[in-house]
């Protein structure tokens, strides 16, 4: 089942978060549904959760592009919206995807493949699964 809902019934939703502290915007965790795999986070306007409200696909906004943007356009990794979390704040959304291929726009599945070791370095702890070079 996917998250696919009525304008009005995304508008009410809508209405009930903060977005006065980040510009307009509210930070967006994306986890995949099944496996608790944090994938990426981004951020949201108004229109970018009344968009995945309503088509039931991730959508986002670009800040340095400064603009609306649907997870997947391109590549075609779209994220099907399965459960919505808001957080005490109002502020903050957690999605719970299907992730269609990958979230990373590097290969890898998630954006968190590198972990950060013990004496400072980047660890690669994650594996590519398609070439951006193919894809972009």
């Amino acid at each position: 089942m996917s998250v696919k809902w009525k304008l009005k019934q995304a508008e009410e939703v809508v209405d009930q978060l903060d977005f006065s502290k980040l510009n307009g915007l509210i930070t967006v965790v994306v986890q995949d549904w099944q496996t608790n795999e944090i994938l990426m986070c981004a951020f949201a306007n108004r229109e970018a959760i009344l968009k995945s409200l309503t088509t039931g696909i991730a959508h986002y906004y670009s800040r340095s592009q400064d603009k609306l943007w649907q997870k997947g356009e391109i590549s075609g990794h779209i994220q099907e919206l399965k459960e919505i979390y808001i957080d005490c704040d109002d502020d903050t959304v957690l999605f719970k995807v299907d992730q269609k291929v990958a979230a990373c726009h590097e290969g890898f599945r998630g954006c968190f493949y590198r972990k950060l070791s013990e004496n400072g370095e980047l660890e690669l702890v994650g594996e590519k699964v398609f070439d951006p070079s193919e894809v972009y």
